[in-house]
């Protein structure tokens, strides 16, 4: 926690595909007294049957949660990092956003 009793707030990033990854780190996070936004949905929906519009928009949502935030946690078991989530830390990088890593980048 930030010194002025401020929580530090982080966004989640990473293929959804690792949704036990999500809620064990989201569940890790929150204890140690972190706000977390993680993405909205992981079972119902999938991705590539959504139409164009919906997919800009949950993006939009979720550049404003990195927008909200103090850092994001990129979830990257193996070292997997996809497209969205590469555009999501340069994002991250380009607002000045601290960057962690489930698993050390090389």
């Amino acid at each position: 926690m930030n010194l002025d009793n401020r929580y530090n707030i982080i966004t989640l990033c990473g293929s959804i595909k690792f949704k036990d990854e999500f809620i064990k780190l989201q569940e890790k996070l929150t204890l140690e007294g972190n706000i977390v936004f993680t993405p909205n949905f992981f079972n119902n929906i999938k991705k590539e049957n959504m139409d164009l519009e919906t997919k800009k928009m949950l993006d939009k949502m979720h550049r404003q949660k990195i927008d909200m935030s103090d850092e994001i946690y990129v979830i990257n078991p193996g070292g997997y990092i996809g497209e969205s989530t590469k555009s999501e830390i340069e994002y991250a990088k380009a607002k000045g956003k601290k960057i962690s890593y489930l698993e050390s980048i090389k």
